[in-house]
């Protein structure tokens, strides 16, 4: 969701909200072309689906009084507005590559992966492989629907469908080396990426050869080929 999926008068509140940074319904409303009334129950309901958030100012002079009610933009509010995160990370990739060397790259990467694992390992404790594979579906984001499973001969394949970190991995492919690496030793089979967004497949998936097991202890990092 961005912006441009609201109606016009949610989005002019939004964007003047995103302009004067906080302010009250008596300041937004000169702004906009819509009652005071019409402007508040707008903003109860931003405020319900949890994009503004409401506080009281205190007064400055001494005159007493209620507090004036002041509306800004949460967290998520802040996250309708264009963002360039993507472009960032790629020029942090490309600093370190660049200053302090590809095998810095490397370590931050192999780094990556034994914090995944670390996170993991503790909810896998137990379990069969297939409950295994069946709890690393929320790899990337918690029960994420359009991750599946199909088991496929000797191997059982995660397809994913909706990458997180699409923008960045397309430019900078070196990344799902961390999820190739995690899932290899989270289950302790060689896995091995078959499709790819970057190849135009419009997915990606990782297949886990159950005729290829690894000893988790001698099993490095490594960069896809």
């Amino acid at each position: 969701m961005n912006i441009n999926s609201f109606p016009e008068t949610k989005r002019e509140i939004l964007k003047t909200l995103k302009a004067v940074g906080s302010a009250s319904i008596a300041t937004i409303q000169p702004k906009l072309n819509i009652t005071g009334e019409a402007l508040r129950q707008h903003l109860i309901q931003l405020k319900h689906e949890g994009f503004v958030e409401r506080k009281s100012k205190k007064n400055r002079d001494s005159s007493g009084g209620r507090p004036a009610k002041q509306y800004y933009l949460t967290s998520e509010g802040e996250h309708l507005f264009p963002k360039n995160y993507d472009q960032l990370t790629v020029e942090i990739i490309d600093t370190v590559a660049d200053n302090l060397g590809q095998e810095a790259l490397l370590r931050i990467l192999e780094t990556m992966t034994k914090a995944r694992i670390k996170k993991w390992e503790p909810q896998l404790q137990g379990l069969s492989l297939n409950e295994r594979v069946d709890a690393l579906k929320g790899f990337y984001l918690q029960d994420d629907a359009f991750m599946e499973i199909e088991e496929s001969g000797n191997a059982i394949c995660f397809i994913e469908h909706n990458c997180p970190f699409l923008n960045v991995a397309m430019k900078r492919p070196a990344l799902c080396s961390v999820t190739v690496s995690s899932l290899t030793q989270l289950l302790g089979y060689k896995v091995e990426r078959t499709e790819r967004f970057q190849n135009g497949d419009g997915r990606c998936v990782f297949r886990i050869l159950l005729d290829q097991p690894i000893d988790k202890d001698s099993c490095p990092f490594t960069l896809e080929e």
